[in-house]
């Protein structure tokens, strides 16, 4: 075995998942540490071969690491490459220098794009520790971006990681600004435009805080994380495709900001558009049909939140080159039956084949997406699109399409069903007034989804429905019997999920 030098340590992993922030953990006599002055959170660069990474550093107390070892958590561990027992060597990191125009933004002073390049490589490197980040996050929130500060930092994030490029024009994208559960009409407007004759290679993300991400819901029924290669050949066979954007690194900097922004529950209308527009042009879009929801417990809650945002997006789209059209959809309750992956496809599924019982609210929003998205491809004249969406989804076509491009990423494949379910009924007669999005979307969480893909929450009842006493408003779907308990205690606990109103 080799010998170490003095700023070098064994590295270790152990098995902590401290999602996608690098940690490192050192002991607080271990001869490095002492040496180099570092304190817990203290920033320290970890290099091995031609590798290196920039990680938070958490001082251990005890014998769970041996003063030679550097311990790694699961993010460091993966991107430093590193064996166990490698020689790291472990060193101060240069300063971030691009901090000092966030500390200006937080007393006032607006960024310039230079500014906005350089804070975006700096967080894409991993330079930022994610106090800094959530400090740039706040610095841009309440809305205090203005259209040119939100221009440039989209254009920074494009050029943070890979783009794409298409020989077919026009190019269509479509996405959903979220917090409405069961929204998924991506699949078939994918399969509607695509059999249309459109080019849509859908980018799609997984789940962060709610029950299932399109690809989460996509991957129930085909593989979606696929290599750029094997997207191409099915989008040239195709002519779309509906796949996990993270393999292929679309803008990697906007997923460094969410993983703080989501906790932190802060949204602004410049960095949320920066970060779909973002993606979007690094897909190689070129027309981006936006839905956006609004209700009282939706993401968008308020029509004058909508106008704000409805400006932003078109407003920064038209600078950057990318025809935009926002449509405003009904936020106030869920859409369709199942909350969760397998539910979802299932829902997915029961539209595209014009099933009697798929339902009617998600192939009427569908619908209405999708006569947009083909009226903005050129496809059909204005007011016609629905039609012609209509006529492809009634005549098999987009089921047609659908199998093809499942086969194309991998083969479809049958939903499994959750085997513990439990009813949650209507404590008395009456009309259902009002449905929490946000809750029942935590239900489905705690029932285990997305992680077990079969978990949710199946809605019964629709917003003026007239129910019975003891009638069942959803019902609780998970794979594992205590979670199925976990999710039934939080649902007893929170009656006013699903309210029903006696007649008066």
């Amino acid at each position: 075995m080799s010998t170490a030098r003095q700023d070098q340590l064994r590295a270790r992993r152990m098995g902590i998942d401290t999602y996608h922030e690098p940690v490192a953990f050192m002991r607080e006599n271990c001869a490095v540490c002492r040496a180099e002055g570092f304190k817990a959170m203290a920033r320290v660069r970890i290099a091995h071969d031609e590798r290196s990474i920039i990680a938070t550093l958490n001082v251990v107390r005890g014998q769970s690491l041996a003063p030679s070892e550097i311990g790694l958590s699961e993010a460091a561990w993966h991107a430093l490459g590193s064996h166990s027992g490698d020689l790291v060597s472990v060193s101060h990191p240069e300063p971030v220098e691009s901090f000092s125009s966030v500390r200006s933004k937080i007393y006032g002073k607006p960024f310039d794009a230079a500014a906005l390049h350089d804070v975006v490589r700096d967080i894409t490197a991993g330079r930022y520790s994610s106090i800094e980040i959530a400090a740039f996050v706040t610095a841009c929130a309440g809305n205090h971006m203005t259209l040119e500060e939100t221009v440039a930092l989209t254009r920074a994030m494009v050029d943070s990681g890979t783009r794409l490029a298409w020989q077919q024009n026009p190019v269509m994208d479509k996405h959903c600004v979220g917090g409405l559960p069961g929204n998924r009409t991506t699949p078939i407007l994918v399969a509607i435009a695509a059999a249309c004759g459109l080019t849509i290679p859908k980018t799609s993300s997984r789940a962060i805080t709610s029950p299932a991400g399109t690809a989460d819901t996509m991957a129930v029924l085909a593989p979606v994380e696929l290599t750029l290669q094997h997207i191409r050949r099915v989008v040239d066979s195709e002519g779309g495709c509906v796949v996990w954007g993270g393999s292929i690194a679309l803008s990697p900097a906007d997923d460094r900001l969410i993983q703080v922004e989501r906790p932190l529950e802060i949204d602004s209308s410049g960095q949320l558009t920066a970060s779909v527009l973002s993606k979007k042009l690094a897909a190689g879009s070129t027309h981006l049909l936006i839905d956006m929801p609004v209700g009282a417990t939706a993401k968008v809650r308020s029509a004058a939140a909508a106008d704000v945002l409805q400006h932003s997006l078109e407003a920064a789209g038209a600078a950057l080159g990318l025809q935009t059209r926002v449509v405003r959809t009904d936020g106030t309750q869920p859409v369709g039956r199942g909350i969760g992956p397998v539910l979802e496809a299932i829902d997915v599924l029961a539209v595209l084949r014009n099933g009697a019982g798929a339902p009617p609210d998600l192939r009427q929003r569908a619908l209405l997406l999708a006569g947009h998205l083909l009226e903005l491809g050129g496809k059909a004249a204005a007011g016609d699109g629905i039609a012609l969406a209509r006529k492809t989804l009634d005549s098999g076509a987009a089921w047609k399409k659908f199998e093809a491009i499942c086969i194309a990423q991998g083969g479809l494949r049958k939903p499994r069903r959750a085997p513990h379910r439990r009813p949650v009924v209507a404590p008395c007669a009456g009309i259902v007034g009002s449905i929490d999005n946000r809750r029942l979307a935590r239900t489905a969480k705690l029932a285990g989804a997305p992680l077990s893909p079969a978990a949710g929450v199946e809605l019964c009842v629709r917003l003026g429905q007239r129910v019975e006493a003891d009638a069942p408003v959803y019902l609780i779907h998970a794979e594992a019997p205590g979670e199925l308990d976990y999710a039934a205690a939080y649902a007893a606990a929170h009656p006013e999920i699903v309210s029903v109103k006696e007649p008066s």
